[in-house]
This record gives C-alpha cells, structure tokens and sequence, in this order.
C-alpha cells in the first residue's frame, strides 16, 4: 500500500527488502493508476526489512567493540584510543552492513508483490544459454541500434511478469539484468507493428552494453500483422495504445531496484516504428518516465497512416492496370536519381534533402504502347496517389503526407503498399487497426472508406489511444528530458514528412526552435528505409547519442551514419539536426563523414 506522506510500496517475503519509499509525496506512480506517476530518475529507495537491519547493527557493534578491545589491550601498554579507530569502526560498520542490504537474489524476486502484477519467472540465465520459441534478429547494427546474438549475452537475471491494470488486461512483460557490470541505467525497449511479442532482439544490444532492460508484448499475443486481438476488447486497445510501455517501466524500475538494492541513476527509451509511437507517448502522456527517449519513424496517427494506406490502395483498385511491377519501381528510381541527386551538390546515389526534387512520373508515361521502360496511364497515375498526401475530399486538408522521392523502390515491399492488383492488404497490418480495433469488423471492405466521414468516425472511436502527435512537451522538457528522432528519408512504410510535421508542430507550439533545441532534435537519414536498410548510411549510434547529451549535456550537433557492405564500411555521412543537412565542403571522398558539414540548405 501506499503512505499519503511518503507514498510505500510494502514489497513482501523477500529477505533483505520490506519496501520501496519514495521520497517524493507527490507523482509516484501507483501501478494500475494512469494518473499517477513514478520521477524518471526514480526518486525511491529500497527500504530494508528489519531482519536485515538487525545484522547491520550486529555488525556494527560486533566490528565496534572489537575495536575497543583491541585499543583498551593498547592502552593497558600505554596506548590511547584515537579517533582514526572509530573512524575505522564507522567505515568496517558501513562496508559490512552495505554488504548486508545488499539486493535481492535473482530467483527471490519471484516472491516480487507488485500491484495489480504476477512474477511468473524469476532465473538466472548463464552466459549464452538464453534459450526462446523465437528466433532472435541477425546480429549486427540495424538503424539505431545493436542486435547481439543469444550466444554471446552475458549472464543475466531473467525476470517475467504480467501485469493486469483492467479487469481485461494481460500485458506480458520481460525485465533482464545483468548479474555483473551493470551501468546503473534502465532501458525500455519499444515493438513493431501491432505488437503482440516481446522485442527480445532490441533487449538484447543494451543488455550486452551493461544496461537493465524491459518490453511488453503491448498487451496481447499475435504476429506484428495481425489486430483481431481489439474485436470486443477495449482495455487491450487502450495497452496496446500507450498503457503496457507505461505498466511495463513503473513495473520494471521496481524490480531493478529491488534486484540491485538501488533504483537506476538515468533511465532511457528506445524504439522504432510503433515503438518510435510509444516513446512520443510516453514523453506527451508520462514525461516523468524517462530521462532521454529515442524515437525512430515514428507511427503516430494510427488512424490516419492506416488511412493513407487505404488510399494508396484504393487508387491500384480504381486504376486497372496500375500496380507498379518492381523492374518499373526500379525505373522510376533511377529516373529520379538522374533529376535530382545533384541538387544537394554531390552525385552519389543519394538524395540529402528530397524536397527539393520536383519530380513528375509524367516524363515516363509511354508514347505508345505499354512497355518495361515507361509507365502507361494508370501507372502514372498510382505513383503520384502514392507521392501525393492522403486528403479530406470536402475540405482539402491533409489526414497523412505521401511517399517522398527516393523510396520508390520499398514500393513493392510489404509496408510500402504497393501489393497484387486487386491488393489485398487485408492480410497486413496495413488496415488492421482500423479492421480490428476502430470498426470490429473483419469483413470491413477498405474499398467503401470514406475519407471525410469515414476518417472522423475512425478519430473519434480511437478518442486519442494511438494519436501521440500532441506537441506539448513542456513537462518532459522541464524534467530536463531529451527527445532524439530520427527518420529514414527513404522510408517506403510512414512517409517522413510525418515525423517532420511533428517536429514542426513542437516547435510552433514551444514558441520558436530557441525554446527546442535544447530538448528536442530531429535527424533525417537520406537513404535509410524503415528503422535502418536501405542505400544511405543507415546504422549509427543513437543511445551513445542520448546517453551523452543527457549525462554529460552535450547536444548532439551531428551523428556519424554508416553504410556497411559485405562486412566493411562502405560510407560515412553525418547526420544532422533537421532543418540542416550534410554539406559537401569540396575536397576528399564524398564517403568519409569528415568531408561534410551540417548547414541549413539555401
């Protein structure tokens, strides 16, 4: 239960720890209660049980009058009692009794009592030995982060829960920490698509780099595809939303400090895509739950990127013979590359700032007959529905941005849309939210969507649950939080002008960038496809990044990318603060980083 003073947490039937006490009266989080909020520095600490104290004070009195024994036999001789020995006696008491309280064994924790939670799995897994039903990631860098292989993780202590803040909640939720050279920090891990898993390829990099780490499978279990969990069952939507990244980090910083015997100096956020939606969360709707958060291509406006999807799909159905096979994909890239990779001052297959390519597929369309080095009518007419924003065909304004040039060839992937004609993105997660959890129905035909009516309906049924697009950060900013985003500009699945719209929006609301800069910074990646791949530079080290500018308070001005080939570093290029942009200085190899600058595009 919790104090009305100091707000305690009676932990029970754990050896050495009786309660977490936190030492603010005020925004200590309650598990279950969304109200309510533990610090982000997690102003607690681990209140001993009072056996433990009790073997403290025998220490000390044991060490104590130890001491004095031994300084009265000296003083018999002639000898007299210093202060430097009591001092000593203090210091013996003080390592002995630290000894004492130390944290909790790594299978007690299964005795855990956490509100409204069940630990069902408390062991300690050996170095290497980590066995799952899944399969991890190939190890190696992916965008903004480190996969490690299972083989080589160190040991850890490896804690399962399930937390049930609604009477129809299941929000599973893994906690690992590291037996030996923990770094004193928490990490949270975001998911990808609908969820419904645990993201153990994210745990795995920080876990490997000293830090405790935690993710949820967002409150139920499926493939990133599928959202028929949401038919009937709201609370797993409201989880899904923001509620189990938040029930998973309350949860989780209590087990750390109940396993090491201290609460976490700093604790940071990353994630990618839906997880990239559910750092945004937790900065808009519970700022106090961490100290620096990274978001990748973010999926903020479910509804409305679902929407978008709809739309590129609607405009295949109604074009006949529209759909872009990828040789043609494959041509329209190169077309655009030919019109506009020199506009940022370097040819390299790159395109730095796509925005200020003005390309038109129209100079492709065919002069006669349909073949594999032009586009036909319908063709041209699906590509700018996919380059052209999502709109409100009464009022004209824009539900999602489109495709940018750049990302023609993610086309034909699986988030880029452009699928068998008839599409059937049925079977993605494409239109699975709003299938699923805004009109609970599995028939729902995308072809009857309207995008006035329709698109208010969609809002107003999600009432907010996946919409993190607020831009009022002031309590995350005041906390001295750190926000770093980043988005691949060739990202063919959430356009970028979405995570650009964001920025912008922060910025007006904050009153100008002045009163952004430090909290808040944007990277664009030129080439990088969704969360890491494609051409560019696309792996670089964003929790080096967060981690530097909230500790040490060094913003980051720029980060170093990387392009990785065949086991070698192909390229290097900075990436920069938006609105700047990496800016050849004219001399030495357009692929070493050092060749570039961060300047404002004129």
């Amino acid at each position: 239960m919790f104090s009305d003073a100091c707000k305690v947490l009676v932990v029970d039937e754990l050896p050495s720890i009786s309660a977490v006490v936190f030492t603010e009266p005020i925004n200590s989080r309650v598990v279950g209660d969304p109200e309510v909020m533990i610090p982000s520095d997690c102003n607690f600490r681990v209140a001993r049980h009072p056996s433990t104290i009790r073997i403290a004070v025998a220490f000390f009195v044991i060490d104590f009058v130890l001491v004095l024994v031994l300084r009265f036999l000296k003083t018999l001789k002639g000898g007299p009692v210093k202060l430097a020995d009591v001092v000593f006696a203090a210091i013996l008491m003080n390592m002995l009794s630290s000894q004492a309280s130390a944290g909790a064994t790594c299978e007690s924790l299964a005795s855990l009592s956490l509100p409204d939670t069940t630990i069902t799995v408390a062991q300690t897994v050996a170095a290497g030995a980590l066995r799952l039903s899944t399969v991890l990631p190939d190890a190696g860098p992916h965008g903004g982060i480190t996969f490690v292989a299972a083989k080589n993780l160190p040991e850890f202590c490896r804690v399962v829960g399930v937390a049930k803040p609604s009477k129809d909640s299941e929000i599973k939720f893994e906690v690992w920490m590291p037996t030996s050279n923990w770094n004193g920090k928490f990490m949270g891990l975001g998911n990808g698509g609908m969820g419904g898993s645990i993201s153990y390829g994210n745990m795995s990099g920080p876990l490997s780099g000293g830090y405790a780490t935690a993710s949820t499978d967002t409150g139920h279990e499926s493939s990133g595809q599928d959202g028929s969990y949401a038919l009937g069952h709201r609370e797993k939507v409201i989880d899904f939303g923001y509620r189990a990244a938040h029930e998973m980090t309350v949860n989780a910083k209590l087990i750390v400090a109940a396993y090491y015997g201290r609460s976490p100096k700093f604790s940071y956020w990353y994630g990618c895509s839906t997880g990239g939606r559910q750092a945004l969360a937790e900065a808009q709707r519970f700022p106090a739950d961490y100290n620096g958060i990274v978001a990748g291509a973010p999926a903020i406006f479910l509804t409305h990127m679902q929407a978008a999807s709809v739309w590129k799909a609607q405009a295949i159905r109604k074009n006949p013979g529209g759909l872009v096979p990828p040789t043609k994909l494959l041509l329209i890239h190169k077309a655009v590359l030919a019109a506009c990779d020199a506009r940022d001052g370097v040819r390299d297959r790159l395109l730095e700032d796509p925005l200020l390519c003005d390309f038109d597929p129209k100079i492709l369309e065919c002069k006669g007959e349909d073949g594999p080095d032009c586009l036909n009518a319908a063709q041209v007419t699906v590509v700018r529905a996919f380059y052209g924003p999502t709109v409100n065909p009464r009022t004209r304004e824009q539900i999602f941005p489109g495709m940018v040039p750049g990302s023609e060839v993610g086309w034909s992937s699986d988030v880029g849309r452009m699928w068998a004609d008839p599409p059937d993105i049925t079977k993605t997660n494409a239109t699975a939210y709003l299938r699923y959890a805004v009109f609970q129905d599995p028939r729902w035909d995308y072809m009857t969507f309207d995008f006035d009516s329709g698109m208010a309906l969609a809002d107003r049924i999600d009432d907010g649950v996946t919409k993190a697009t607020d831009p009022n950060l002031r309590d995350f900013f005041r906390s001295g939080g750190k926000l770093l985003q980043y988005h691949g500009w060739s990202d063919p699945s959430i356009s970028p002008l979405n995570s650009i719209n964001y920025y912008n929006s922060v910025v007006d609301f904050m009153g100008g960038p002045a009163n952004v800069r430090d909290s808040y910074r944007l990277f664009m990646a030129p080439g990088m496809d969704h969360c890491g791949g494609g051409d560019g530079p696309n792996t670089f080290d964003s929790i080096g990044a967060i981690e530097e500018w909230f500790e040490a308070g060094k913003a980051p001005d720029q980060i170093i990318a990387s392009h990785v080939g065949d086991g070698k570093t192909e390229r290097t290029r900075p990436l920069c603060p938006y609105p700047k942009v990496a800016t050849y200085t004219g001399t030495g190899s357009t692929d070493d980083a050092a060749n570039f600058s961060c300047s404002v595009p004129k």
